[in-house]
């Protein structure tokens, strides 16, 4: 097959010239003017737009289009000048409508205007650059009538003069002046921000200048915050209504900064009603209003902070260094957790949640707690009375919320490692008398110190645990040996087979006792120590109690609860009436101090005065004589008498337990050394110093020269020695 040719089109031009008529142009723009004049006096019902659309099109299919362009911007101006007389004749309040309704006029015939010359816009406009109809007529609108000198001044004027009598309370015509700034937004961006927005934000900020200082001369600040709450949500209302979006932040940036910023200091400091006066009184909507304001300014919550720290940090050291307040322990702690529960419910009512006022409520509290060298005895005397008692028929969820109340202060302390001393004390004799509470409440604490603090902070509170539970299994051993023996009268023994290491035992405590007791001691002695081989005990009397059946005059009978100590006193009595306090301390070889507590419980308590003093006073003085109180009576058939002690620490046992916090701390602080030093193995003294107390803070906050004497111990010990170039460099040695 043979391709078929391709055939070629020519078009060619006409053969003759078409002949243009010389005056189209003219009378086809006189006929789209007088078109654009009877839509300028609402006419257009008559006129075909078909036709005018027509002819537009040709004249500028024919290269008229510059004709047509500038016919319509003078015929346009021709009228914006008519309306702009009009306007201007307008008087008072009737100004803003005329405004107003000739935009509307003049936005429709805008729209009939581009309707018809549409291809012009299309094409002619679009190659020449020029300004398309619309924004023509917008912007002939804005240069002859908005901006005229005439209504430029004026219309601002009565905006703002509108503006300010609404702030003062009047009612104003909101619908008209949302239409007269819309159509400045229609004009363009720049027209409404400079013809209106900018005058509208100085005069605002004049406005409320003037405003806060005469509400901060005539109200409190309460009061205050509520008429600049009310403002600024005044403010966001009229944007809604009659404003540009756009202006809303401005304008509330403008209240802010006159209403809020510039008045904050005045505010928070203001007696008897200020930031102070409200956390005082708890009034908690006051304190929300002044977070959600000042939070608007940069530094406002900043501000409240430092004034809420700077207040708790006052009343905490008042609350921890009051002597009035030390005499009480249990009172101190529960204080200083009602103060946590205060702030804590502000935080939460008023602030949010804000997470920046719990971190400045929390080194608040760290900083008072441990400017008072007892707090950790304080707390472990706290958790002692709630364990003892104070929990009973407490349900669980509450027995856990106080427990979570004191592992929060127990956070904020430094010297952790001497509450684990106190504790340590305290639930000792809890276990050892039996008075617990709940042993759940118990070991829920230990759980909560343990995650704290890790397993070596709680190791031997867990082993004191285990003994107990030993004990009870040694004990029914035992008691199974004395019931196969034919000797099983006499007193009955309980013994508690304590870890040394694990329990805060005294080396030194002694005491002469009964001989029914020293004997059956004896006897447990050989059974455990036949059952246990390479084991030694100590009797630790300090640590026991004792029940003992009394014979009082006229045949009274009671169960005396007593401990050990006491025990041995008044099994004196059993064979003398009377002694001195020299016979009772040459008897029994108990040790002075607790020889005098004993006594005291004996013979000075009302109501559980077994023994009669002579001379009778409070105190115990080695020349004092005691004798049986044959007329002792008690309602209660079991009677506890409790040993008289301090509930805190005198300054000698202070002291002691100082002493050995202090002792137990340098082994710590030169493991921690050696440590640091065996991965380093050079560095300088400082960075030594600061690793160390990074190391240990979480336990206690190590003293600088306590560091250093245990430096010099390990370079005694040849652990680390001095570098000899510089002095002040340590090595570690393998």
């Amino acid at each position: 097959m043979s391709q078929a040719k391709k055939k070629t089109f020519k078009i060619e031009p006409f053969k003759h010239k078409v002949e243009m008529d010389p005056k189209y142009a003219e009378k086809t723009w006189k006929i789209l003017e007088d078109a654009i004049h009877e839509i300028y006096n609402h006419n257009a019902s008559g006129l075909s737009f078909e036709e005018l659309y027509r002819n537009a099109y040709n004249m500028v299919l024919h290269k008229y289009g510059e004709k047509l362009y500038s016919g319509l911007v003078n015929t346009m101006t021709q009228h914006m000048r008519e309306i702009a007389r009009n306007v201007e004749a307008a008087q008072g309040g009737l100004f803003l409508e005329e405004l107003d309704s000739k935009w509307r006029e003049h936005n429709k015939s805008l729209q009939m205007i581009r309707d018809i010359l549409m291809y012009m816009d299309r094409t002619y406009v679009n190659n020449f650059n020029k300004t398309p109809v619309h924004e023509l007529g917008l912007n002939l609108w804005r240069d002859n009538i908005v901006r005229s000198p005439k209504i430029r001044d004026r219309l601002l004027d009565t905006l703002l003069d509108l503006v300010h009598r609404e702030r003062t309370g009047e009612v104003i015509n909101r619908g008209l002046m949302r239409n007269i700034t819309k159509m400045l937004v229609d004009l363009g961006p720049t027209v409404y921000q400079e013809d209106f927005e900018r005058p509208f934000l100085d005069a605002a900020s004049e406005f409320y200048r003037l405003e806060s200082q005469q509400f901060i001369e005539t109200s409190d600040c309460a009061d205050y915050l509520r008429k600049a709450e009310k403002r600024l949500n005044e403010e966001i209302d009229r944007v809604t209504h009659y404003l540009d979006p756009k202006s809303e932040a401005k304008i509330t940036s403008v209240v802010e900064r006159e209403v809020i910023g510039n008045r904050m200091k005045l505010l928070v400091e203001m007696d008897n009603s200020g930031l102070v006066s409200m956390l005082i009184d708890d009034k908690y909507d006051d304190l929300g209003r002044m977070y959600n304001l000042f939070r608007r300014v940069s530094t406002g919550l900043q501000t409240i902070r430092e004034v809420m720290t700077g207040h708790l940090r006052d009343t905490g050291r008042q609350l921890v260094l009051d002597p009035e307040r030390l005499k009480d322990p249990v009172e101190f702690v529960q204080r200083l957790l009602d103060e946590k529960d205060k702030y804590d419910k502000i935080i939460q009512l008023s602030f949010s949640n804000d997470k920046t006022f719990q971190n400045a409520l929390n080194s608040s509290f760290e900083f008072f707690i441990n400017l008072n060298a007892r707090s950790p005895e304080f707390i472990s005397l706290f958790v002692d009375d709630k364990l003892r008692k104070g929990l009973k028929g407490v349900s669980e969820e509450d027995v856990e919320s106080v427990l979570d109340k004191v592992m929060m202060l127990f956070r904020y302390l430094q010297e952790k490692d001497v509450f684990e001393k106190y504790y340590k004390q305290h639930l000792a004799k809890r276990l050892l008398s039996g008075r617990t509470v709940s042993d759940d409440a118990e070991r829920s604490l230990i759980v909560k110190l343990k995650t704290e603090c890790g397993y070596q902070f709680t190791s031997k509170l867990e082993g004191m645990f285990t003994d107990m539970k030993t004990s009870r299994d040694t004990m029914q051993g035992f008691n199974a040996t004395l019931a196969g023996s034919e000797s099983n009268e006499g007193p009955t023994l309980a013994v508690q087979v304590l870890t040394t290491g694990s329990w805060p035992t005294q080396s030194g405590a002694r005491c002469n006792m009964p001989r029914e007791i020293f004997e059956m001691c004896n006897k447990f002695k050989q059974y455990y120590l036949s059952t246990h081989t390479g084991r030694r005990l100590t009797w630790q009397t300090n640590m026991g109690t004792a029940d003992l059946k009394a014979t009082f005059g006229n045949g009274n009978k009671h169960e005396l609860n007593v401990s050990t100590y006491q025990m041995c006193i008044l099994c004196l009595f059993n064979i003398a009436d009377h002694l001195t306090y020299r016979e009772i301390e040459q008897a029994t070889d108990i040790p002075a101090p607790d020889l005098k507590r004993s006594l005291q419980s004996l013979a000075c308590v009302k109501g559980k005065n077994v023994l009669r003093k002579e001379p009778m006073s409070k105190d115990i003085s080695e020349d004092d004589v005691f004798l049986f109180n044959d007329k002792f009576s008690s309602k209660f058939y079991k009677v506890k008498i409790s040993t008289v002690v301090a509930q805190k620490e005198s300054e000698p046992e202070k002291q002691e337990t100082r002493q050995k916090v202090e002792e137990d701390r340098k082994p710590q602080i030169e493991a921690a050394i050696v440590r640091i030093m065996k991965a380093r193995r050079l560095l300088d003294h400082n960075n030594i110093i600061s690793e160390v107390t990074k190391q240990l803070q979480a336990r206690f906050l190590p003293n600088p020269a306590v560091i250093k004497k245990r430096i010099e111990s390990l370079i005694e010990r040849e652990f680390l020695e001095r570098d000899r170039g510089d002095r002040k460099l340590y090595r570690y040695l393998a």
